[in-house]
């Protein structure tokens, strides 16, 4: 199984970019972060007609999320609960092929004094109980998507400038690694364990060209899969194409 992550900042302004990205990987799963659209404008058609079955909730400007699969998954679901469910577009569940795959949207934050960072600290806890809830750490799952935090200084430009930072401070780092203590590996850091590598790089300064960046996204898997991750890595290549995102794609195969 090939499966990819990609925050694309925008389905309509991304789609060719995907597409493309698509057709040329074929990848078994895609999932796609901060899709910007409502539901009824997700363009399930024209990922249909590239040989992709689609999953999605999102709403008009921000947020959102889909995950796109070449086989119909066996099972969906929305939001870190059954039922209505605010956060169904930050995080949806498809398991394809009989496994898990978790697309995420962490909230970002803002700043570390507001009650948006503190939400943010709270979804983690949210999240871990979701796994302890609907998952098991002696099988296979995958847990993945923008996930706003570089857990470590080898994961942000500068880091001892963003100690402050909403995606780097000290208290996010430990939500996050307390989720992904239930029993997730991030398989790029696995691989390769002293690469400098980033997933995001923001628009302005000339960011992508000073290698400003941030490692955000990330790929986890539960030990049955790390354990038969062959390959991951980042792809600059959609990252430095006209009408980019901010954010690059992260893939993994796995042998099954």
């Amino acid at each position: 199984m090939k499966i990819a992550t990609w925050n694309v900042n925008s389905i309509r302004r991304r789609l060719p970019l995907v597409l493309e990205w698509l057709a040329q990987h074929q990848p078994d799963v895609m999932c796609l972060q901060e899709t910007k659209v409502s539901d009824e404008e997700f363009p399930v058609e024209i990922f249909r007609g590239a040989g992709y079955q689609a999953a999605f909730r999102g709403m008009k400007g921000y947020n959102g999320v889909a995950t796109l699969s070449r086989r119909e998954p066996e099972a969906v679901l929305y939001g870190l609960r059954e039922g209505p469910d605010n956060e169904d577009v930050r995080i949806i569940q498809t398991v394809v092929d009989g496994i898990p795959i978790i697309n995420t949207y962490v909230p970002q934050g803002y700043r570390i004094n507001s009650e948006k960072y503190a939400f943010k600290l709270e979804w983690f806890g949210h999240v871990r109980r979701y796994f302890e809830e609907r998952l098991d750490p002696a099988k296979p799952a995958i847990w993945l998507g923008d996930v706003n935090v570089a857990p470590e200084p080898i994961d942000v430009y500068h880091p001892d400038r963003r100690v402050n930072d909403v995606d780097f401070h000290i208290d996010a780092r430990n939500a996050y690694k307390h989720a992904l203590a239930w029993g997730f590996t991030d398989v790029f850091r696995m691989q390769h364990p002293d690469r400098l590598q980033y997933t995001y790089w923001d628009y302005f300064r000339n960011a992508l060209e000073n290698n400003w960046g941030w490692r955000i996204d990330h790929i986890l898997a539960t030990a049955p899969l790390a354990a038969v991750c062959s390959k991951t890595d980042v792809d600059m290549a959609p990252r430095k194409a006209a009408l980019a995102s901010d954010h690059t794609v992260v893939w993994a195969e796995f042998e099954r």
